[in-house]
This record gives C-alpha cells, structure tokens and sequence, in this order.
C-alpha cells in the first residue's frame, strides 16, 4: 500500500469517527475509486433530523480540522437534508434519512467494495482489508 493510500485511509478513519462520536446512523464507507475519478471513498450516513445532520457535519468538519485538514466545498450545511463535504479523496455524505431512502446511493454501485460501520463503536480503529 503506497503512502498516499495509507494517508487517504486515515482521512476515512478521522471522517468515520467524528461521525460515530455523534451517533450517526446507518454508516458506511465505499471505496469508489474504480468506478469514479473524483474521490476514492465516499463515506455515507444518516442523522434523524436536520439539526443532527448539521451536528455531524460540524463534528466531522471540527475532527478533520484538527488534523490540519479543510475540505474542497460543503453544500447543504445551512439546511441539513443533505450535507456533501468534499475533502478530494474522501467526500462524505450525511443525509436526513428520509433523502438518504429516496437518493440510495449505496446501491448506485452494488459490486464495489465497501464495509458496514457498527454505529455501536465509540471508534472504529481500522477500515476493512478490502478497502
């Protein structure tokens, strides 16, 4: 594994765990890099209202940045059904989940790889071999 992917995999760890800290649900990681040129992995959640959508997104915005990291571009932050935040190789996506039911994009790519995170954990340590 090169470092380059060592660094994008700990940026889907810093994303994850900011998510889990404030109870995200329905969480997943992809590893979309062979059917996208844009990003490597999306990471995908729910929140149970639009104030925990921007909870999240605020959690995972605060997270990144103390690692000295700031995203490309957010959009929908201000109105919490759909928060997009693009940190270029990992763009996360937090939805309210009545969108996230309509929009499914997990099932856009149903062959790739990618891993159910157990919103259980207080921290996920490491992403799955496969990603």
């Amino acid at each position: 594994m090169s470092q380059e992917d060592t660094e994008t995999r700990k940026r889907v760890l810093l994303c994850v765990n900011a998510l889990l800290q404030k109870k995200a649900r329905d969480l997943k990681v992809l590893k979309v890099s062979a059917v996208s040129s844009f990003t490597d992995y999306f990471v995908i959640c729910s929140g149970g209202s639009d104030r925990q959508v921007q909870a999240l997104a605020e959690a995972t915005r605060e997270n990144m940045k103390k690692s000295g990291i700031s995203p490309l571009g957010v959009e929908g932050e201000a109105i919490g059904k759909w928060v997009l935040m693009d940190y270029a190789d990992v763009i996360v996506h937090i939805f309210y989940e009545p969108i996230r039911e309509f929009y499914n994009l997990e099932q856009l790519w149903p062959d790739i790889p990618g891993m159910d995170v157990d919103v259980n954990l207080s921290e996920l340590a490491a992403l799955d071999p496969g990603l």
